[in-house]
């Protein structure tokens, strides 16, 4: 288990506090929501204790200076609650400001958090590198194919063993099953994400999964890839399949390859829908009818096939095809369609179907049946049960209802909130009773029921705006990322900086140890529940054995298959989450066409609908341009921002025009202190840094900017040296309450430093041509971020800042208002 350090810089004393998440000496600890707190919304934080006593009050204390920002009291007693004896509810949601803090109460000490509006920004993007590890077919994190000969027929009208298509679609979750039941609500949540916050997310993907843009959202990409799989299970209006191999697989763990362990060469069974009760071992499943899994494929179709109307008509018209005989397929036989299995006892024993129902109507605009379906199942059984069978009743929210709820009015309307209220309240009744506000079963998954759940509130919240259940909603979106008894996240590396997942129960990490980044874990399981599951073990010393109880057990254990294996499903549902929370502090996301442009987590472009451009100019080792860029700026009236290296600032030749340049009130920002190369040029995952030593070398930066009166809170966004980083940094930044920004592509200003004898040398002549080229695109230059060198160094001929009055001229000319990073980026 990773146990990491949080480094509290002591401005006062110069003293360095380190300590540990859970120290074998601790009594009480400080669990909080390790991705941090957006300034507005709920801030809750749970102290437990190995004993009676309660502190009198909290501290919020900031990182940076050791100074107390604000003081708390504590909650009435909660009392014992699993490991602990002794809890209460630490609430700072009062205070907003800004920053990187630390809890302190008593003796407990929490892991340092960030207060900031983009706190979740990228975590959705984030989450979806675990969607792309899980495809199947060609996969672009092996970027390799495999069961490419899927597959042979089972229970079908054709004869039993006749080839069907069935390539491509998720693996399910570490095994390689796949399922129309997970797939197709996991289609459904990525479609909703990127309809509902399509701000949120970025373009850096290409539909095959493989690195460049192509037009489309990557979450858009990602869904698509769903929807062709879809296809290939529903290919005629009276064929429908409803899963792709079974447990069979689980003979063994491997990479994805081509399977043999069916009897039919590298061929997997591809199970029919038939209505029908079919194998699983010694027993039938339980199967009544065909409409559960037929209109789960529906309801995405016809969501599917609005989204795709304007990009791809075609595609869109075949949806749209294809959601009307998915919707009469399930009409054949109303009822449950489960899933099969071979060697073992558990399947997917999903009961309902009516939600399926209201959904597939609904997105299909039949508001009418919608509506009747709903009164058949107004709340998801499983709200307010303190246990259920494996996916019993599934999906772990009524999606249909939310679709419903959207285009009704009234009455109508409010009995469909009704319904969400009543299950809310159900789970409310038990959570009030503890400091966690827990409220759901530790069953299998019990993760993804939480951030179901969560969901659920937020749609409630957002349909009536009644909020009254806002922190029990917080409560359960915290819970995944470490306000539980664990004190971890339960997604594998996020946040980046925090204790998260490193031993899941997947071959990716055990055979390989690759990164299986942005995964959500299936989460606590009742202590019954683990002790009576087959085949379990551990494979190392418990790092989480203080705080495992009679009640609930997890283990960061690649053994541990109950509590610490990723699923697909539950994944592309907390993408939908993430992005809710991501649009809620910044309202410009809400925008159907999204203003700001993201790469690899940094900002690289602001708002394409305003004619606003930046002019950045970065500093190092050269400086001699600065008097001719000063005097440029100066006859236009123009504002620009100066992103200089802490050596650059030292520079005792270079303090003249530092002087100038904060005078004239142009935007000053960390470049880094030494120039570091953060990652390798030709495989940018592979960093050449540690955190530590990224974070001690910004630190040095804005020492040397205080030097010159720029406090970081006055220089919040951060250009990388070399214009060169990854995603890593981009987290690491932000866990510092920074952004990561970067030039926009577009033009090769940023080449004004090459030399002759380079081979990527440009002519300035060459630089001035590439902007007019793009600004005559039909983007322009709106909202871009122009970048070039405050020198060049004698080497280079024409050093092009004496081309900046002619650029300025042509810009203003253009219509252009010349502003600075912060102006144009709003942050």
């Amino acid at each position: 288990m990773r146990y990491f350090l949080i480094s509290l810089i002591l401005a006062v004393t110069g003293v360095l506090l380190s300590f540990t998440e859970h120290r074998p000496e601790e009594s009480a600890w400080i669990r909080i929501n390790l991705l941090g707190y957006q300034p507005a919304n709920s801030k809750v934080a749970v102290w437990c204790a190995n004993g009676s006593e309660l502190p009198d009050q909290f501290e919020v204390v900031d990182v940076l200076t050791g100074a107390i920002a604000y003081t708390g009291s504590v909650s009435q007693p909660f009392g014992a609650y699993g490991p602990f004896t002794q809890t209460c509810r630490l609430n700072f949601s009062a205070f907003r400001k800004p920053g990187r803090y630390y809890l302190k109460a008593g003796s407990a000490v929490s892991p340092a958090f960030a207060i900031a509006d983009h706190v979740y920004q990228g975590t959705a993007d984030f989450c979806l590198r675990y969607m792309r590890q899980q495809r199947c077919g060609f996969n672009p994190f092996l970027k390799d194919s495999c069961h490419t000969h899927d597959g042979y027929t089972l229970y079908g009208p054709m004869p039993d063993s006749s080839f069907v298509d069935a390539t491509g679609g998720w693996h399910d979750a570490s095994d390689y099953l796949q399922y129309v039941t997970t797939s197709a609500t996991a289609t459904h949540h990525l479609l909703m994400a990127w309809r509902d916050f399509p701000g949120v997310f970025t373009d850096e993907k290409q539909s095959n999964g493989l690195d460049g843009p192509n037009g489309r959202a990557d979450v858009l990409d990602e869904a698509k890839w769903g929807l062709d799989w879809l296809l290939k299970m529903h290919p005629r209006p009276e064929w429908m399949f409803n899963q792709v191999a079974d447990d069979r697989d689980h003979l063994s763990m491997r990479i994805p390859k081509e399977d043999s362990q069916y009897g039919r060469g590298a061929q997997r069974p591809v199970y029919f829908i038939d209505g029908k009760p079919q194998q699983r071992g010694k027993f039938m499943n339980a199967t009544q009818g065909t409409s559960s899994s037929a209109a789960k494929i529906s309801g995405s179709f016809a969501l599917g096939s609005r989204l795709f109307h304007l990009q791809d008509p075609g595609y869109a018209a075949l949806l749209a095809k294809r959601s009307a005989s998915a919707f009469a397929y399930a009409l054949q036989k109303p009822g449950v369609t489960q899933t099969v299995s071979v060697r073992a006892p558990y399947i997917y024993a999903e009961e309902n179907w009516t939600d399926d129902m209201e959904l597939a109507a609904a997105s299909r605009q039949l508001l009418n049946k919608a509506q009747a379906y709903s009164r058949m199942e107004p709340i998801t059984p499983w709200l307010g049960k303190d246990t259920a069978r494996h996916y019993q009743w599934y999906p772990f929210i009524n999606l249909g209802h939310y679709e419903l709820a959207r285009q009704l009015k009234g009455k109508d309307r409010d009995t469909i909130c009704g319904y969400y209220r009543q299950g809310i309240e159900a789970v409310w009744n038990k959570a009030r009773q503890n400091a966690f506000y827990r409220g759901i079963p530790y069953i299998w998954c019990s993760n993804n029921l939480t951030v179901s759940f969560a969901i659920q509130c937020y749609w409630y919240r957002k349909l009536t705006g009644d909020a009254q259940f806002e922190q029990l909603e917080q409560a359960n979106f915290d819970w995944i990322f470490g306000c539980n008894p664990w004190g971890t996240s339960m997604v594998y590396g996020l946040p980046s900086h925090g204790d998260t997942p490193t031993d899941p129960h997947s071959a990716f990490t055990h055979l390989k140890q690759y990164l299986i980044d942005g995964g959500l874990v299936d989460g606590p399981v009742y202590t019954s529940i683990y002790k009576n599951l087959i085949g379990i073990q551990l494979f190392h010393d418990d790092a989480y054995a203080p705080f495992q109880s009679d009640l609930a057990v997890y283990h960061d254990d690649y053994g541990d298959y109950s509590t610490n294996e990723p699923t697909m499903d539950g994944t592309a549902s907390l993408i939908y989450l993430l992005a809710a929370q991501e649009a809620s502090s910044v309202p410009h996301t809400e925008n159907l066409h999204p203003p700001f442009i993201y790469s690899q987590g940094a900002l690289i472009r602001g708002d394409t609908q305003q004619k606003k451009i930046a002019l950045v100019f970065t500093g190092d080792t050269y400086a001699e341009g600065t008097g001719t860029i000063l005097s440029a700026l100066k006859n236009e009236g123009a504002k620009a921002s100066f992103f200089l290296t802490g050596r650059f600032l030292r520079t005792p030749a270079f303090r003249p025009g530092i002087n100038q340049l904060v005078k004239a009130g142009h935007y000053l920002g960390p470049h880094s202190d030494q120039h570091l190369l953060y990652a390798d040029w030709n495989q940018r995952d592979r960093l050449l840094v540690t955190r530590d030593s990224f974070l001690k070398d910004l630190r040095n930066t804005y020492a040397a900017l205080k030097h010159w009166g720029i406090d970081r809170r006055k220089a919040l966004y951060f250009l990388p040296p070399f214009e060169w980083y990854n995603d890593s940094i981009a987290a690491w930044t932000r866990s510092e309450g920074l952004q990561l920004i970067n030039y926009t592509p577009g033009t090769i200003s940023m080449a004004d430093y090459t030399v002759p004898e380079d081979k990527n040398y440009r002519t300035a002549a060459a630089i001035f041509q590439s902007i007019t080229n793009q600004e005559s695109r039909p983007a322009h230059l709106n909202g871009f971020i122009l970048l070039m060198h405050i020198g060049a160094g004698p080497k280079r001929p024409d050093p092009f800042y004496n081309r900046l009055p002619d650029l300025l001229k042509f810009l203003k000319k253009q219509g252009y208002q010349m502003v600075t990073v912060n102006e144009l980026l709003r942050f």
